[in-house]
């Protein structure tokens, strides 16, 4: 199922905390915890999923922000954005040496905000070398896709949402774009099938047709043309009918 972006926030301002917390969930964005210090931060990051940390640079503990970006690039995938007051040259200069996201000077709006995260999280996607498209207008639809350790994003209207691998059924070949099917959703994405194919676990996901791939795990019937997954009926080539029958046979 989808799941909405997950944040940390390390602050140790309580009520500018509170105040990115509130401008955060208002927007949909999900707050995994609001921490003041770096020990708390990397008690976080070491336990609980996270997809951006929003960090203050001067923070109430030894270790500054700085420090956490640091640790965060050492040993996590994910992006983050510093948080702060310090605009100087001095700052930022030593602020860019842990190549942060995105750089956010306090105070700002819920728009600054949303914006931010936006940029952080698309540049952070593509930067990744996986291929992207463009957004449709369509409401359902979106954009661009990068593997994350068992899942993918999917852009949705104005959000980034985490689909696990486990959750898609089938994808399936619609002009430029692929149609990407969960249980009770569809999201339209641009990419080649073939590239996408390359995204996804590969020993779930087959290409059964040149339209479609499916996840294996979803089959719930087969004849002699078809597969059917969730009440729909999938063509299937002949060497994937083989490579089934073959697989229900050992």
């Amino acid at each position: 199922m989808e799941q909405p972006i997950k944040i940390l926030i390390v602050e140790d301002n309580v009520i500018i905390a509170d105040d990115m917390q509130s401008m955060l969930e208002e927007i949909g964005y999900e707050i995994v915890d609001n921490v003041i210090v770096y020990e708390q931060a990397e008690e976080v990051l070491r336990t609980q999923q996270v997809d951006l940390v929003l960090i203050d640079i001067i923070l109430a503990s030894d270790k500054t922000g700085i420090d956490l970006g640091k640790h965060i690039r050492e040993n996590y995938d994910i992006p983050f954005i510093f948080v702060t007051s310090n605009s100087d040259r001095a700052t930022v200069e030593n602020a860019k040496t842990v190549k942060p996201n995105g750089y956010l000077v306090k105070p700002f709006e819920q728009q600054d905000l949303y914006t931010s995260i936006e940029i952080a999280l698309s540049n952070f996607i593509y930067g990744t070398g996986k291929s992207g498209g463009e957004e449709n207008d369509t409401t359902e639809a979106p954009m661009s896709n990068s593997v994350l350790k068992d899942s993918i994003f999917v852009k949705k209207q104005h959000l980034y949402y985490r689909i696990q691998f486990g959750d898609i059924q089938f994808i399936k070949a619609d002009n430029v774009y692929l149609e990407v099917n969960t249980v009770d959703k569809k999201f339209l994405v641009r990419s080649p099938l073939k590239d996408y194919l390359e995204k996804l676990p590969k020993n779930k996901f087959y290409r059964a047709h040149k339209s479609y791939i499916v996840n294996v795990d979803h089959i719930d019937a087969i004849n002699s043309k078809d597969i059917m997954i969730n009440n729909t009926l999938i063509p299937i080539s002949k060497d994937f009918k083989e490579f089934i029958i073959s697989a229900m046979n050992s």
